[in-house]
């Protein structure tokens, strides 16, 4: 079961995918780790290979295998350079989204504290 705020955050789990990129190839069980991390839950294999597969697909993200370190090889995924651009305007979109978004939820906050 998928816990924490990850749980239904669809478009935003795009964004952080690739932010996670942003800092170097990975492959998918780093991806989760790194998600999960920074305090957006489980996201399963059912959930990341598919949007990796569409950032694929998009030109977005590039794949490699590469041989694993004691075990079996491992398919790392790397941002392209269009996929770099990609997220950080991803990024910026999800930014002014979240300013907008933040004036509603503040104000629901305060609603919320004059109740008690």
């Amino acid at each position: 079961m998928t816990t924490g705020p990850g749980s239904g955050c669809g478009g935003v789990l795009g964004v952080c995918v690739m932010r996670v990129l942003l800092e170097g190839p990975s492959h998918g069980y780093a991806i989760t780790q790194r998600l999960g991390a920074a305090g957006l839950g489980t996201v399963k294999g059912g959930t990341l290979y598919p949007l990796l597969g569409r950032l694929e697909e998009a030109g977005h993200v590039e794949v490699e295998w590469r041989p694993g370190e004691g075990g079996p090889g491992r398919k790392y995924f790397a941002l392209t350079p269009s996929g770099r651009v990609h997220a950080r305007d991803q990024a910026a979109r999800w930014a002014t989204f979240t300013t907008m978004t933040r004036e509603l939820t503040d104000g629901a906050l305060a609603s919320r504290e004059d109740l008690t």
